[in-house]
């Protein structure tokens, strides 16, 4: 049962519970990717995409879509910046990977106007990266010739952080 008291020395109400909330009650951890990791995954991403003699930018977010890592290889389109950065984002906040995301919005798709949502990107290469089943980050590639290599790239910047993340 709460009780409510009013004080008079500062005009708030204030609730009182009889019994005491626990942390796990009253809080939620989440985890999230360290910027330690997001440069590696990135890293990674680009150097991959470099075996592949493929110029891109590798974008990765933390588990709220704020960039924490950004690396554009040399020759890399100065748009690629943003879309990388969309993209990673768009991981995180749909919980769906961009390739698959791109499928769910084609016209007469049910998730159609997902696309013109702002800062949103539906073209592949944008993935989640999780451990335990709950996301910590995203990372987004931009620059490959599909985005499909764009998808593979940041495959490979998510595999180079896996054992980190276990």
């Amino acid at each position: 049962m709460k009780t409510l008291r009013y004080c008079l020395a500062a005009p708030i109400l204030l609730a009182f519970s009889a019994a005491p909330l626990h942390a796990s009650e009253g809080t939620f951890d989440t985890p999230t990717l360290i910027p330690e990791l997001a440069v590696k995954a990135a890293e990674a991403a680009v150097e991959a995409c470099r075996e592949r003699d493929t110029q891109i930018t590798a974008a990765v977010v933390d588990r709220h879509g704020t960039p924490q890592a950004l690396k554009r290889d040399r020759f890399a389109g100065p748009h690629t910046v943003d879309t990388a950065i969309r993209k990673a984002w768009t991981a995180v906040s749909f919980r769906t990977d961009t390739l698959e995301l791109r499928e769910m919005t084609e016209p007469g798709e049910a998730g159609y106007g997902i696309q013109h949502l702002p800062g949103v990107s539906t073209l592949g290469g944008g993935k989640q990266i999780t451990t335990d089943g709950r996301i910590v980050g995203g990372i987004g590639i931009s620059g490959a010739p599909s985005g499909q290599v764009d998808d593979e790239c940041a495959a490979a910047g998510i595999d180079a952080i896996t054992e980190d993340l276990l």
